[in-house]
């Protein structure tokens, strides 16, 4: 049986745009999105790597916390800082996160004693701040 019908320009074209939609499909099935797949301490610091910050994963100090049904108060200014950032701790509320702590070796100011901090929900980064140890320190979003 021979075929009699010929390729036109719009069956190329619509051949290529099917093509490059199965493409996308099974590129974003098969990779992890920015801060996700974060397992392990060297994952954790490999991300706040490409965030620009030197944390030290010897000094992983790590913890469950639960948050809150309804985000108020000082946890409420925290989320805040976080939507500056992209990230929004309301669609974990009640939900248990694992809490991320890990000393910087270098501060671009010079300054000390100055921790990240990561929020993580199953592996995938949720919050995160830098933050100084110092009595009347300072606090920023780790983007």
């Amino acid at each position: 049986m021979k075929c009699k019908g010929k390729l036109t320009r719009r069956g190329a074209v619509f051949i290529i745009l099917a093509f490059a939609v199965i493409l996308a499909f099974v590129v974003l099935a098969c990779s992890e999105g920015e801060g996700e797949g974060l397992e392990s301490a060297e994952e954790r610091c490999e991300y706040l790597g490409s965030l620009g910050w030197d944390a030290d994963p010897a000094t992983e100090s790590g913890k469950t916390v639960i948050l809150p049904a309804e985000l108020t108060g000082v946890i409420a200014q925290y989320n805040a800082l976080q939507k500056e950032q992209g990230f929004d701790l309301e669609p974990y509320c009640g939900k248990e996160l694992e809490s991320w702590s890990y000393e910087l070796r270098s501060y671009p100011n010079g300054e000390e004693n100055v921790t990240a901090q990561l929020y993580t929900y199953k592996g995938k980064a949720v919050a995160g701040d830098i933050h100084s140890n110092k009595l009347g320190g300072f606090m920023h979003g780790i983007k």
